[in-house]
């Protein structure tokens, strides 16, 4: 009976890929529960609720950010936390920050009162703005927070904030996500891959 030797190579390149394979399955499949679970239903009080920037035109948030500052006041309204950030900076020539925008909205049409509402206009990444909500939450003794986002950011805004030392859960709008199954797929294969290079490189 013949044997077929096998190249150590050709097996170590093999085993290599059914592991990256497997960890980018079980990765995709992380995301996916995270997008679909709203802490929002276990956890009913926290400290702050932080609002992850999104485009804005010159003060107008865009609809993205819209859904994600109307999920905010709802969840103020509803009584899970007595403060409010919104995060993010701005691009090179507009007028205002995506915080500033954010909270403005939130005052002006959603009638937040102008005391509960904070704008942290710091990071053109979500993880530059989790550190700057971080370091505001520490000032102020803050330790929990919702973070409201788009679905598929769910898991790496809450290990990115949880890294930071906040006690962190989410509460995603579905409202600005994507309405085909191509995009939402695109966002999901995306995030995976975000959050995996993340979790290597800390970034």
């Amino acid at each position: 009976m013949a044997f077929i030797r096998r190249h150590p190579l050709l097996t170590g390149l093999a085993a290599a890929c059914l592991i990256v394979v497997g960890l980018f399955a079980a990765t995709a499949i992380a995301v996916w529960q995270a997008a679909h679970d709203d802490e929002a239903r276990r956890v009913d009080h926290v400290d702050a609720i932080l609002v992850l920037g999104a485009a804005q035109y010159s003060g107008t948030p865009s609809p993205i950010l819209q859904a994600r500052l109307r999920q905010a006041a709802l969840m103020y309204q509803r009584g899970f936390a007595p403060a409010v950030a919104v995060l993010g900076s701005n691009q090179p020539g507009d007028v205002t920050t995506e915080a500033e925008a954010g909270r403005s909205w939130l005052v002006d049409h959603a009638g937040l009162p102008a005391d509960a509402v904070s704008a942290i206009p710091v990071g053109n990444t979500s993880l530059e703005s989790i550190r700057a909500a971080a370091a505001w939450m520490r000032e102020r003794g803050y330790h929990s927070a919702f973070l409201v986002s788009d679905p598929w950011h769910n898991l790496r805004i809450r290990r990115m904030a949880r890294d930071q030392g906040i006690d962190a859960y989410v509460s995603a709008t579905f409202r600005s996500a994507a309405t085909s199954r191509w995009t939402r797929m695109k966002w999901y294969g995306r995030e995976t891959l975000a959050y995996l290079y993340y979790r290597v490189t800390g970034r």
